[in-house]
Order: structure tokens, then sequence, then C-alpha cells
């Protein structure tokens, strides 16, 4: 098939060979013969009859069709074409020269066997001027188009298309409106004419000798390169308004494109000139300062940078790249873009610490008392340091661990690096990670980008003077990764001791060595750290703050700093005990001490408008003055209160921000036996609904519930704080306790919190996060937990002084954790009969 069937041609008059060289989306409008809409006119060059045929006015008849790709006839229009589809060769071979035929363009030009659906109806009938039999496969045709048709019906598609066709002319007007628009449209023409030097000087003319309006917008869209679906909407047009204005938007937006081209040809040409000015008078300046001896301060300068590279101790492959960059610079001119690269570079591996290192401080006794000065707690991160210190003690050559500090915000997992470092005596470098989609930021840019620069990593080096910093890479949970980048496959070199002693960045192209710099990661969570990313750094999991925690941090840290930020004087103020107490636990419940360390402000703000305004030298904060500055409770323990109706349980979530207690509430109501599930939750919370009221009716006989409770009642489960999203399997035993003590009168008593996962058989499967639930549990008042047979295990990881304050109880069966739940003082017979004492015990 020939790739240009019933594609227009380009006419080979005087004029087109002279529009060949213009821009492909201006072709000339003035080029062919549309003329003045005379059927009778011709191209200038064309060797056409005069005399050639016209159809009648009243046109109502079958007509051939010949589809037509990639352009639009217009009546009085000159088109050569090149044909080679089948159908086409046989519709032309039938109706031969001076035939008339109907032109319709298709809708998509890549469809080869166009059917009625895939032209458009409306086009254009022509009459055959010229066939050229190129050989046996390819006919060259030149048709001109006569009138406005519409077709009505397809009835025939082989072998080739036939339509029943009716005359639709646009009739011509000669109001104010018509007159405005064709002026428009020519002024408009000859503007886009003048900007085309390559169009000849008659043109213009030829465009006001035209004086039928529907002919004018005809000729300029037939030599305008535009999509045909822009020019099929000019043809569709009966209103000749509507086809003017279409016809003039079109050649506007393309007198905008022309205007565009123009003005960024001369601002190029401007440039061009403006450069070459410039080259010259770099040229002359050169030659001024030769003659002054100035050259020789760059000498100086290119010597210096030279003694400085030899001092920085670079590896034998970074001297001799380094070599190869400063005989360069000899050659490049000062005034050149290209010096300022070369310079910057050499700089750069000037200044980085190749060789460079700080001692690290082994007296392990004094490392642990700095780090028991700074920070309270975070005994497993202290301790893993201390290891560290003991080992490089004993083999000084030993690499540098990495670490990844795990827990919810404000436990200290970012200030701690500052006191790891101090009590390591290392240089302290912060890298924050949290939004970089980049991976350029970790590896560099190549030299060849305009204001490239070195990754974050080497400029950390830079700005240590040290190779064996620590590094804290803050946030690294919070990587972005999408279509533009993955930085933490960038970092998968920088954290791998195997690799990272040959790190390469791309703007120093040269390895530096990394394995000596001691990395440690701060995250929220590890659910969004690539795997292949986390198995390279040691996981410390850092937990929430108990009660006692708090208060001895907000003592020893938080406020004698906000007593020093605020200008007030430690002996200003006292603290009463049950009033730093009630700030914890009243107007606080988070896992860190950031919105602790706010109210402390709070008060400290409050103290110093007294000592202002001279009301007070001395003030000892109370209860009641403490809600005098920070306003009524925030928190205030309702575990007990919330759960004094049948139908509640309180149960235990995790989240990124450390753990929670969350509220299940259930009741029912007349209905048929549905269940509804509100508070924003995730799928596989409300499968763990649906398992829960599936284990509830397959033993409602044995907790003396009646099965037609549930055909005769909807039942709805609810979590509140519904604009929160929640999902996980965790609150299946919750939900669970929440449909039993519905059904069975039987409150849930208000001092148990409970988690773990449930399955169809009434097991109770164990779940993550224990510690952080735990912990929330514990500052919301809880007295009894109720944990997985299989969390066992994670017990020791809760402190010792929760542990203590708390009763832990194992489940296996659900059960069992109705045993623990469930007021049997007000169960039913059959509910207590049903549940049974456990056999766990607790701890």
């Amino acid at each position: 098939m020939n790739p240009r069937d019933d594609e227009p041609g380009v006419p080979t008059t005087p004029t087109n060979r002279a529009a060949a060289s213009t821009p492909e989306r201006f072709l000339p409008v003035v080029l062919t013969a549309a003329g003045d809409g005379d059927d009778d006119s011709s191209p200038a060059g064309d060797d056409a009859d005069s005399d050639r045929p016209t159809i009648g006015s009243a046109l109502d008849q079958v007509l051939p069709v010949l589809p037509l790709r990639n352009s639009v006839l217009y009546p009085g229009a000159l088109m050569p074409l090149a044909v080679g589809r089948p159908k086409t060769l046989r519709l032309l071979n039938a109706v031969g020269t001076g035939g008339t035929i109907a032109v319709v363009s298709q809708r998509d030009k890549d469809i080869d066997e166009p059917a009625a659906d895939d032209l458009y109806w409306v086009g254009t009938s022509a009459r055959i001027l010229r066939v050229h039999h190129e050989d046996e496969h390819t006919l060259h045709v030149v048709v001109q188009g006569v009138d406005r048709i519409r077709c009505r019906e397809f009835v025939q598609s082989e072998p080739y298309i036939i339509a029943r066709v009716e005359e639709a002319q646009v009739q011509d007007e000669d109001s104010t409106e018509i007159q405005a628009l064709v002026r428009s449209l020519k002024e408009m023409a000859a503007e886009i004419i003048e900007l085309i030097p390559e169009l000849p000087s008659g043109a213009v003319d030829l465009v006001n000798h035209i004086d039928s309006p529907s002919r004018l917008a005809y000729m300029v869209m037939t030599h305008l390169a535009v999509p045909v679906d822009e020019k099929q909407d000019v043809l569709h047009e009966d209103d000749v308004r509507l086809a003017l204005r279409r016809a003039l938007g079109i050649l506007n937006e393309q007198l905008e494109v022309l205007r565009v081209s123009q003005r960024i040809n001369s601002e190029v040409k401007g440039e061009m000139n403006r450069n070459q000015r410039e080259f010259f008078l770099r040229q002359q300046l050169k030659a001024i300062r030769k003659e002054l001896g100035e050259d020789e301060e760059e000498e100086d300068f290119v010597e210096v940078l030279r003694a400085r590279l030899i001092a920085a101790g670079l590896p034998p492959e970074g001297q001799k790249v380094a070599n190869k960059e400063l005989n360069r610079l000899r050659s490049i001119q000062p005034s050149s873009p290209e010096y300022t690269v070369a310079r910057t570079y050499l700089e750069w591996l000037a200044d980085l610490p190749w060789r460079t290192s700080t001692p690290d401080n082994h007296d392990i006794d004094q490392a642990r008392a700095i780090l028991e000065r700074e920070h309270h707690g975070l005994k497993k991160v202290k301790r893993r340091i201390l290891e560290f210190l003991a080992v490089s003690s004993l083999r000084r050559d030993g690499r540098s661990p990495i670490l990844c500090l795990i827990g919810p915000p404000g436990v200290g997992k970012t200030s701690l690096g500052r006191s790891v470092a101090e009590a390591l005596g290392r240089k302290y470098q912060r890298i924050s990670l949290g939004g970089v989609r980049d991976e350029a930021e970790i590896r560099g840019h190549r030299r060849t980008y305009i204001g490239a620069m070195p990754g974050k990593f080497i400029q950390s080096m830079k700005r240590a003077e040290s190779n064996n910093p620590l590094v804290i890479l803050d946030e690294i949970d919070k990587v972005g990764r999408d279509w533009r980048g993955d930085p933490t496959s960038a970092m998968l070199e920088v954290l791998d001791p195997e690799q990272n002693h040959t790190f390469m960045d791309h703007y120093l192209d040269v390895p530096f060595d990394l394995s000596k710099v001691m990395f440690i990661a701060t995250a929220n969570q590890a659910d969004t750290i690539p795997g292949p990313l986390l198995d390279r750094m040691e996981v410390i999991e850092v937990p929430g703050y108990t009660l006692p925690e708090k208060m001895e941090i907000a003592k020893q840290h938080l406020i004698p700093k906000q007593i020093s930020e605020h200008g007030l004087r430690a002996d200003q103020f006292t603290w009463e005990p049950d009033a730093l107490e009630k700030l914890v636990v009243n107007y606080t419940r988070e896992a860190g001490v950031r919105s602790l360390e706010r109210k402390v402000a709070g008060v400290c703000r409050g103290v110093a408008v007294g000592v202002v305004e001279k009301r007070w030298d001395h003030h000892h904060l109370t209860t009641e003055s403490i809600r005098e500055f920070l306003g009524p409770e925030i928190f205030i323990p309702d575990a007990a209160e919330r759960t004094e109706l049948p139908g509640i349980a309180t149960g235990m979530a995790w989240t990124a921000t450390g753990g929670e207690i969350l509220f299940i509430e259930a009741t029912k109501m007349p209905g048929s036996g549905k269940l509804r599930l509100t508070g924003k939750l995730g799928e596989v919370m409300k499968e763990s609904a649906e398992l829960a009221l599936s284990y509830m009716r397959s033993k409602a006989s044995q907790y003396g519930i009646k099965p037609s409770v549930f055909r005769e009642n909807d039942l709805h489960l609810h979590v509140p704080q519904g604009a929160i999203p929640k999902d996980g399997p965790s609150a299946g035993v919750a939900m669970f306790t929440a449909l039993a003590s519905l059904l069975t009168d039987a409150r849930v008593r208000g001092d148990v919190a409970m988690t773990g996962e449930i399955t169809l058989r009434g097991m109770v499967l164990p779940v993550g996060g224990i510690k952080d639930k735990v912990l929330a549990a514990h500052r919301s008042g809880i007295k009894h937990v109720i944990l997985p047979e299989r969390n066992r295990k994670d017990v020791p990881d809760i402190p010792e002084d929760v542990r203590n304050d708390l009763e832990i109880h194992f489940a296996k069966k659900i059960d069992e954790v109705l045993w623990y739940a469930l007021d049997t003082s007000t169960a039913k017979p059959e509910t207590k009969a049903a549940i049974g004492e456990p056999e766990s015990a607790a701890t």
C-alpha cells in the first residue's frame, strides 16, 4: 500500500515552488487558483482546459465517494492527489477524466478501508481534471472542488463507496457584519503574507480581488497547514458568518505563531551579534592584560591550586584526574565559561577531606556520662553506641555502624545524633531527606549541566572537614519516589559497608571513601522504607515515654531550656509535683515530648507576664495556676465512663505518631440482619468486623443469644474520630467484644483495653506495635491489658515501671478475652458458662 494513498500533493506551479521553503504550518494562502469562486478558474501556470464542465446548481444525485485523508477539499480549490488504495483506483478507472465525484475527508487518517462512520458527511463535489498513470498501483490525479455537498446516505461500499448527496451551498450575504469579517480576514491574510518573505508580491492583490465571502474563507483555509478537524469545521458551517468567524480564529492563531517565531529569530540574531562583539572585546582585554603583566596572577593561582591538591592527599586516580583538569585550565581563557566550571571542580577536589580524620573518644565512661546527661532513657541506643566504642578501641580500623532509629515523633531521635557525636568526639552533620525526590541530590549532577553541584553527602563531607563525621539521615522514611526518580535506590551504595568505600559522585567522578562515616537514620515507621535499604541498616526501635520519664525529662531538660529562652531565672518560680503531673496527663497525650515542651513554654510566658507587671517576684505553680495559664484540661481519662453501657469496648491501635486507644461502639435496631460500619474504616478492618459477627452468630446459642436477634435487627459498629482513616486486623478482638457485650447485655470493664486479630475458629492471632499500644493504654489510665498469647515475647520490651503498673493478660481464644473483658456480674448464666475461666495466666 502506497503510504501516500489519497493524500494531497503539492501543485507544480511557479508560485508553489517559491512557497516550498516556507514553514510547513504556514503554507501560502493565495497560491492555488481557488480564485473568487468561479468554477472555471485555474492556477497560474496550470494547463487545465478552460472549458471544463461544471455540475448543475440543483445537485441531488448518487455520486462515487473518494475518501481523502490529511486534508479537506473546498469548493473552487485545485488539489493534486496520489492514489493507491484499490477501491479508489477502481473508482477513478470507472469515472475517468471529466467525471464528477464526491470528495469527503476521513476522521482518522490511519484507517485504510474507511466505512460510512469513518467519514465526515459534509464534503465537496469535484471534477476530475487529469489522471496520470504512474504504474499499475498508483495514479496521480488533479481534481477541482465545485460545490459544497452533504451526504444523505451511503448506498454502496463495493467495489467502491457510493453515496446519495444533496447540494448544500453556503449563501453569501452582504450585511455590515459580513463586510467587517471579510475585511478582517483579508487584512490578517495580508499580514501573514508580509511575514513570509518567500511568498510572491502579487499574493496580497489576489486575496483582495476575491468578492465571495464563503470562497474567501475556503481559499484561506485551503492553504493553512492546520489539522483536518479544524478545516472540516469551516466547511461544516451552513452559515457564512460562522464559517468566516471560524476561519478568522484559526488564521489569528497562525498569525500569533508567526509573530512569535519572527521575534525569536530576531532575538537569536541579536544574541549572536552580541556574542561576536563580546568575543572581540575580550580579545582586546586579553591583549591589554598581557601588556600590563596581569596574566602572571592567573599562573600563580594555578600553581596555588596545584599545591592545595597535592596537600589534600587525593588517591592516585583522583590525582590523575586533577592533573588533567589543571593542564586544561591553563589553556582556557579566564573569560570563558569553561574556565569557571573547571576551576570550581578543582576547588571542590582540593577542599574535600580525603585523609583528614578526627580521633575517636575511646573513654567509655565519659561517653556514657555525656549520653546520660543529654538524654533520659533510650537504653538500647546508648548500649549500641557504647558497644561501638568498645569494639573500635580494640580494633582501630573497624567500620562505623549504620543505625536506623524508628519511633514516634518527639522522642529525641534527631537530637540524639548530636549527643552521640559529642560522645564520640566526631564532627556532626545533618541531612534532611524529607521530600527529596531527585537522585541527583544524592549522587550529584554531572558537570555538563549548568549550575552542577555534588550530592548532599559530598557537600556534608566538605562542611565537616573530616572523612569520619557522624551524619544524621533525618526522615529517611519520607523520601519521595515517583516517575521523576527514586533517591532511595541511589542511597543503596551509600549505606552499604561493602560498597561505600568507593562511593562515586557524578560531579566528582572520582571514588570517595564513606566507609568511615557513622550514619544514623531516623524514621517514624519502617513500612515506607524500601526493603533493600532497610536491610542495610541496623534497626533500633525508640519507644514513647512513660509518665515518670516525661516528668523527669521536663525537670532536667524542658523547664530549664524554656526558662532560659523566656528570659527568666530558675529562682523566679517553682513547680508543685502535682502541677507538673497534671500538665503531663491532662494537657498532653503523645508518645514524645514536643507538645509537653510547648505547654511548658506557655506556662513560662504566663509567668513572664506576671514578672513584667510586677505582680510577683516568685511564683509557685500549682494545679490551679496551671489551669489559669493553659485553660481547662484537654485530656480527661474517660475510658471507664465511655464503657458504662453494654456494647462499648476499648481497643488499642498503633500509628506513625505512636500508640493510641480507640473505642468500638456497637448498637442494634429493628431491621433485617444487616451490618453497618462507620468511622472511615479500611478494607482489612471491615473484614475483621464481618469475621467478628460471623463467629458471634456461630456461637449465639452458647452465649445465650437467640438466633432471631440476627434476623430481626440491624447491627451497627462505629469507631469514633470518624475523620481519621483506620485500618488493620488488630481491632478484631475489640469488635467481637463490643458485639458480645451488646448482645449479652454484659458491660465491658472500663479499665480494660485489648488488641489482637481473630479468626473464624475463634483463635486470637498476634499483632504488631505492642510496646506503643501498651504505653498508650497506660497513658489513658488503663489498668488491665489483654494481648494475644503469641505476643508474650514482646512484653520485655515494655518499660518495667509500666509493667509494674499494669496487669497484662494473654488469650489464645476469644472466649478467654471475654472472661477478662466482660463484667460477669451482669452477664447471663449461659454467657458465664460459655466463656469459662481461661488457662492462660496473667503477668
